[in-house]
């Protein structure tokens, strides 16, 4: 979608829109650093930032956006309201789209004292989430480079585990710890084109497996551990996702039953996921499955979530997302069970929405025969 489209979309409530979320102004206009926003009129797009990074803005932005310096106002603020206020008076702004959930209240406050002339200011609007809706639909473009950045996901997790493989093979002298692990995926997105991770990798041994966002610590694997992976890098900006579990011994009756539940809980999803769903009924695919096996207690989080400039968009498979998927809107799918101070399975894998059904974006294998080592 054009940026022009993008602010006709968002403007239907209001004259302009002040866009604050940092992702949605890289979406918007290719700028990424830390310090920066839009406004969007309905003929022109402004993009505000300072010395740090005007050269860098100059490069890369696109090109129907103007670039305001806005460095001088460190010591000066009452620069920048004045030509806040020339920029809102030249397009007779008397409405003024704001992402409230992205504002602190004290940055909220800023922004309607430097937008009042002190005869008739905007009135704010908000626009939370507008942006993301947008962007949630992802275009050819997108699709590709998030495909490619779970392929070297999909790479990355190989090479894990082979070494879990060779530390399994050797005299287990030295140790291999969560941590080592988690570190090893970083450098591997690294030297496989990703430019970072998407969140720090869970990686969690035996007991900690049963902690779905576990931080790696120094304990050890131990031969019989079931191994928990959750990771995902970012490649050209975006993100990927993906959870596999890995068995370092045959998998006791419990743990295969426990897996096979799971599995057959994602696959239902994802068989049956398409277009128009809502949010709760893809959610309700797997959860279903795992509450009438006995473990709705042990299934404490979402059944998946949007993926893409950021690792959590919408839509959600969640209960509390009753709005549809849409097509080409990229989702995770990914049910698990905890079983407090034993064993926790989640797998998790991406899926593209399309109007008949899915298409899924994680090759790795995930049949049990698939993760005993």
């Amino acid at each position: 979608m054009s940026n022009k489209s993008v602010a006709q979309t968002a403007a239907h409530t209001s004259d302009a829109q002040l866009i604050t979320n940092k992702t949605n102004v890289t979406y918007l206009s290719n700028f990424n650093g830390s310090a920066g926003f839009m406004l969007l009129t309905k003929t022109k797009k402004y993009l505000f930032t300072d010395f740090r990074y005007i050269e860098r803005a100059k490069s890369i932005i696109k090109k129907d956006i103007e670039l305001v310096n806005i460095t001088r106002v460190w010591r000066n603020p009452k620069e920048l309201t004045a030509s806040w206020q020339k920029i809102l008076s030249h397009h007779k702004i008397k409405t003024l789209g704001v992402e409230e959930s992205d504002l602190t209240v004290t940055r909220y406050k800023k922004f309607k004292k430097m937008s009042s002339n002190g005869k008739k200011s905007p009135k704010f609007i908000d626009i939370s989430d507008k942006i993301e809706s947008i962007r949630a639909i992802k275009t050819p473009q997108e699709i590709k480079i998030i495909t490619e950045s779970q392929n070297i996901n999909g790479r990355v997790f190989l090479e894990i585990k082979k070494i879990i493989q060779k530390w399994l093979k050797s005299d287990r002298k030295t140790s291999l710890k969560e941590c080592d692990l988690a570190w090893s995926i970083k450098k591997f997105a690294h030297d496989f084109g990703a430019e970072d991770i998407s969140f720090e990798p869970i990686v969690g041994f035996g007991p900690h497996s049963a902690r779905p966002h576990h931080e790696p610590d120094q304990t050890a694997l131990k031969k019989g551990d079931i191994i928990l992976v959750d990771m995902g890098v970012k490649y050209k900006g975006y993100c990927s996702d993906m959870t596999r579990m890995l068995f370092t011994a045959t998998p006791t009756t419990k743990q295969a039953q426990i897996y096979n539940l799971v599995l057959a809980a994602q696959e239902n999803a994802i068989k049956k996921i398409k277009a128009g769903i809502s949010g709760v009924d893809a959610d309700k695919l797997s959860r279903d499955i795992i509450d009438k096996a006995g473990y709705k207690e042990q299934y404490g989080h979402a059944g998946g979530h949007g993926i893409g400039l950021d690792i959590h968009e919408i839509p959600s498979l969640a209960s509390g997302y009753k709005g549809p998927i849409k097509e080409n809107t990229i989702v995770t799918v990914e049910p698990g069970i905890y079983l407090e101070g034993e064993f926790g399975v989640r797998i998790e894998d991406m899926i593209l929405v399309t109007k008949s059904g899915n298409k899924n974006l994680t090759k790795i294998p995930k049949q049990l025969e698939d993760i005993i080592l």
